[in-house]
């Protein structure tokens, strides 16, 4: 059982541990459904795992929320020049259920590995019919 993992979810890096509960961009899975991201690093105990193999990192999306309200506002001086715009972020919460245990994408190679792989094409370069030269020109 390792200590911790880094994870990566929509472009960002994260440092997880058992139990823990994250606010990350929006995700596509549904609310309580579970999913394994893709594992960067495992750690912990003085041990440290820089490539991960059947491993995994087991997720659950708890809810999906809105982020806290930002409010901008531009601002020039002595022109009359004020814009107001504001956002909020689309939120996915997770949890971190387990990490360690036996991950199912580490079967999947062994599938692919069955499946007859398509003969190559070969193409054949064929050479372009070289122009003849105008005859010399005479000079009178």
């Amino acid at each position: 059982m390792a200590g911790y993992a880094i994870i990566s979810l929509g472009g960002k890096q994260y440092r997880v541990q058992e139990g823990d509960r994250l606010l990350v961009d929006r995700l596509r899975q549904d609310e309580g459904k579970t999913f394994q991201p893709d594992i960067l690093f495992l750690g912990g105990d003085g041990k440290a795992d820089f490539s991960p193999t059947g491993t995994a990192v087991t997720v659950r999306v708890v809810g999906h929320t809105l982020g806290k309200k930002i409010k901008v506002g531009k601002y020039r001086k002595r022109t009359g020049y004020r814009r107001h715009t504001g956002h909020r972020s689309r939120l996915s919460e997770i949890e971190i259920e387990a990490i360690g245990g036996k991950s199912s994408t580490a079967s999947k190679p062994k599938a692919e590995e069955k499946k007859a792989e398509a003969p190559k094409r070969t193409t054949t370069t064929t050479k372009k019919p070289t122009a003849k030269k105008a005859p010399a020109k005479k000079e009178s």
